[in-house]
């Protein structure tokens, strides 16, 4: 306890003399920002009144010249009508009129007098033609000196000037000296003006009797000088009235001095003692034109600048900012260390989810796998069973235990991948795959449901109603390579969730399968859930008027993109092969690379605008009536999501209520390329025929986009295809290929689409029949019926020659046209019989079976059994290893992955 009490006192003592070491700074901060703005304050201060002084001198200035100008041009007025006129044409009379009338110009001015130069020997005749007697100042006759200047003209307002002698005065005849010799304006000191007693200056200009040149010497002005001009400037008016047109008048003082003397400097303007804030002040010189006199102006503030309250405030607020950011250090270092234990417990329980997330994966795993086991032998069991002797009520229970079963492994491998998915041990593999084969597969898997749902491959109009029917079919552009690189099982799986969900949520319509590549900018994937196009739409809505959209079965389709006219823009830019990413451009980075575009349309009860959020959320329906009338979990589209995203792409949808769904997703491929093992589209891709090439056909179908489609599954088998709206234009069609009906050259088969086929319009058929027994057609062509079962053979039953029943498959076309034109009929090699062929696949073999679940071992011992094999059994991996010690007699072993003891992987590592 005495070691802790001195431990705190020091903490104490550290806490209080930091705090007042902090304090001390603050003031010191306080100091330094007030005394910054004191010093910014005066600075501005003083800049201001250095502009306002430099103005009002260059005003100053600025008038004093003008007045200046309108004397020079006086003087220019007295040389001319004066002494250029002969008799002169200015006298008293007129001088004193013209100067009252224009003193307008001259407001600075008190009056204006001429004094004429009269030299000593032409006085008395000077004189006698005046008729008065030359004054000095004082009004006495004056004496006799070389030369004279008195007033003959005068301004009403200094007449008394008449008759004076301007030479008289001490400081008059210096000026008139200086500007005779100069040529310009000079100016006498200051003095108090006789009338207003304002301090003024008398300006003196020479009047030549004819103009001189500017380079004209002493003498030479001298000579030509007849007289002088003059006036009294009121100083004081001018800068008082100078003064009153600026702002700012009152918070300066301004003094103006002739400074000619610069130790006895004369006052002009202002009062004799200084005035205002001393320590502020600013001199501007003045030019008044006179090159022997100084004058200049001081201007200083009327009184000492105040404190700004930003002085003050600022360094206040410096302060409080100061004050709040060391207290905002100290709550954040607490807080630092309070986050940091936190942080501590949240890594805790972060390994803690993390490893609980580990074991609910790891338990799904088990869980599956454990469960998959017993399933494996149920459908085993079921298998053995149905190859028993059994009545129809027992088959059926057995059968219908089988897809049960089979629906309950489906889900276990999907809840599996799920699980794998979180776990991040889902890998996609890389290996060639024919994408047109998996199409077709898809469509065969699910042609059956198809049609026990009655869906059709064709929308009919009947009294302008469209058939609850719809069309189930795939279109890959043939740009798209024959052969790719990727997982075929897991992009075969994101199809086929795909295409059986529009199976499950369609009843009329069609569901169109297409495959593009990304370089097209009209099958873009973002930006599909567009709220102000996803709105509800009624059923009927899909007629407008009996006209149906053209679309695959004639339905109204979530997507307009996927309309006819992009259709057909996607099939005009087929010729382009570029590998190119999702905007569009190519993939400059890997040109190996393809970026495939996948959209799977369909017409069904389309997705509520409050679910299309949450579409992709695993384990989520639309709403509960979903899995009550449609089944399923909701699992599919988030394990989509996730493969779709594991193959480099993205995924998406358009949906509308009672409209429909459009689900794209784009996938990163690879280019396949040829290697030793041989061509790979010969061993990938689904071996077709090449009987068919160069074969011509006609097909018959007044729908754009699924005809299309049909010419694409024909192509496939190298036939020719032409396309005709009805059967009237099939035949005027044909006519138009300059005379094929007469020379024979006619398409050996003809498809017509059923919703285009009419019992009474047999015209086409009978032209055929007619020109055959006119010889002109040597062979009919073979009609084939596009229908969507073996009962639309009752349209045409006569007519036609076979029902073709969709969805439409290469394979199943080729099989079509073998049988229809009469190709099925080559010799072929005898195989042995199907099932004592396969009884005997196995005999002679032995196999081992390692299982550690006796069920399955049963199961698969008696699946090789079937086939002839010799089956012996182990229930663990070591027994196996004992078995399988060189020699051996068994020529294969089947071993399960997942054992006690020892399974199946630890048995190969132990093998190698």
């Amino acid at each position: 306890m005495g070691t802790e009490m001195p431990v705190a006192r020091q903490r104490w003592w550290q806490t209080w003399t930091a705090w007042i070491l902090w304090m001390l700074l603050m003031v010191s901060v306080w100091v330094a920002i007030h005394w910054y703005n004191l010093e910014s304050t005066m600075r501005t201060a003083e800049e201001a009144l250095v502009n306002m002084c430099d103005e009002r001198a260059r005003m100053l200035q600025d008038q004093f010249a003008v007045s200046v100008n309108h004397v020079h041009a006086l003087a220019v007025l007295i040389s001319t009508f004066h002494y250029q006129k002969n008799p002169s044409a200015m006298d008293q009379d007129t001088f004193a009129f013209y100067t009252g009338m224009t003193a307008f110009e001259r407001p600075l001015l008190s009056g204006v007098a001429y004094a004429q130069r009269v030299l000593h020997s032409d006085r008395g005749n000077f004189e006698s033609q005046q008729g008065w007697t030359i004054k000095t100042m004082k009004r006495e006759p004056s004496p006799e000196q070389d030369e004279y200047a008195p007033v003959i003209f005068s301004q009403e307002t200094v007449s008394y000037l008449e008759v004076l002698d301007m030479m008289s005065g001490e400081e008059d005849r210096e000026n008139i000296l200086r500007a005779r010799a100069t040529g310009k304006a000079v100016l006498t000191n200051p003095f108090r003006l006789l009338e207003s007693n304002h301090l003024g200056v008398v300006l003196t200009f020479p009047v030549y009797r004819m103009g001189i040149p500017a380079d004209a010497t002493i003498e030479d002005r001298v000579e030509a000088t007849a007289g002088y001009l003059g006036g009294a400037f009121d100083v004081e008016s001018l800068v008082e009235n100078l003064l009153k047109k600026l702002a700012g008048n009152q918070d300066i003082v301004v003094n103006v001095h002739d400074v000619t003397n610069i130790s006895d400097p004369l006052i002009m303007y202002g009062a004799q003692n200084s005035e205002g804030y001393k320590p502020l002040s600013r001199v501007s010189m003045l030019d008044f034109g006179d090159p022997f006199r100084k004058h200049q102006m001081v201007c200083r503030y009327s009184q000492k600048p105040p404190i700004p309250w930003s002085a003050i405030t600022s360094p206040s607020g410096m302060v409080v900012i100061l004050m709040l950011v060391a207290y905002i250090l100290y709550a954040a270092q607490k807080r630092y260390v309070m986050v940091m234990e936190d942080c501590r417990k949240m890594e805790e329980l972060k390994v803690q989810a993390e490893a609980a997330d580990v074991a609910k994966s790891q338990f799904l795993a088990t869980v599956s796998h454990e469960i998959r086991t017993p399933m494996n032998g149920v459908l085993g069991m079921l298998d053995m069973l149905l190859d028993t002797d059994l009545n129809l009520t027992q088959k059926d229970y057995a059968q219908t235990a089988q897809v049960c079963g089979k629906a309950l492994i489906a889900l276990i491998n999907e809840v599996l991948d799920r699980a794998k998915i979180e776990a991040g041990k889902l890998e996609i593999e890389s290996v060639p795959f024919d994408l047109r084969s998996i199409l077709d597969d898809v469509l065969s898997l699910f042609s059956a449901k198809s049609r026990e749902k009655g869906i059709e491959v064709s929308s009919l109009v009947y009294h302008g109603q469209l058939e609850k029917n719809y069309l189930l079919a795939a279109f890959v552009s043939d740009n798209v390579p024959q052969v790719l690189t990727g997982d075929p099982g897991r992009f075969r799986q994101i199809i086929t969730n795909l295409v059986g969900n529009s199976v499950k949520f369609t009843d009329h319509g069609h569901i169109f399968i297409q495959v593009h590549m990304a370089e097209h900018p009209n099958m873009p994937i973002e930006g599909m859930v567009c709220p102000g196009t996803n709105g509800k739409v009624d059923e009927f809505d899909v007629m407008s008027g009996g006209t149906v959209f053209n679309t695959l079965s004639g339905y109204k389709a979530a997507d307009n993109r996927n309309s006819w006219e992009n259709f057909k823009l996607l099939l005009s830019n087929e010729a382009s092969h570029a590998a190119v990413s999702l905007n569009g451009r190519p993939s400059e980075k890997n040109p190996e690379s393809v970026t495939l575009i996948v959209s799977v349309e369909d017409t069904g009860i389309g997705i509520p605008l409050h679910a299309q959020e949450r579409v992709f959320t695993p384990f989520m329906q639309a709403d509960s009536s979903t899995s009550r009338n449609y089944g399923g979990t909701g699992i599919g589209l988030s394990i989509s999501k996730c493969l779709v995203e594991l193959m480099g792409g993205r995924i998406n949808f358009i949906s509308k209520p009672n409209v429909g769904s459009t689900f794209t997703f784009s996938a990163v491929l690879q280019r396949c390329t040829i290697n030793a093992g041989g061509d790979p589209k010969r061993s990938l891709s689904e071996d077709l025929p090449t009987c068919f090439k160069g074969i011509k056909a006609l097909l018959v179908d007044e729908r754009s986009v699924r005809s299309a489609v049909t010419k694409y599954h024909l192509h496939r088998l190298g036939i020719s295809v032409e396309i005709a709206k009805n059967t009237k234009m099939a035949l005027s069609t044909l006519n138009r290929q300059n005379g094929c009906l007469r020379n024979g050259k006619l398409p050996k088969v003809l498809f017509i689409e059923k919703d285009s086929w009419d019992n009474s319009d047999v015209c086409l058929l009978n032209h055929f029949l007619e020109g055959k027994q006119t010889d002109h057609i040597h062979e009919v062509p073979k009609v084939i019926l596009l229908g969507i079962s073996e009962c639309d053979k009752a349209k045409g039953e006569s007519l036609v020659d076979i029902v073709f029943v969709k969805p439409l498959r290469a394979s199943t076309v080729a099989v079509c046209l073998q049988q229809v034109l009469g190709m099925d009929n080559q010799p072929r090699k005898e195989l042995p019989k199907g099932a004592v062929f396969l009884r005997s696949l196995l005999t002679g073999k032995n196999i081992l079976v390692v299982d550690d679940n006796k069920v399955n071992l049963r199961v698969a011992a008696a699946a090789l059994k079937k086939y002839g094999a010799k089956v012996e059994c182990a229930e663990s991996g070591k027994e196996a290893l004992s078995l399988l010690q060189l020699p051996h007699k068994f020529d294969a072993c089947f071993m399960d992955v997942q054992m006690p003891e020892m399974d199946g992987y630890e048995y190969l590592h132990c093998s190698v």
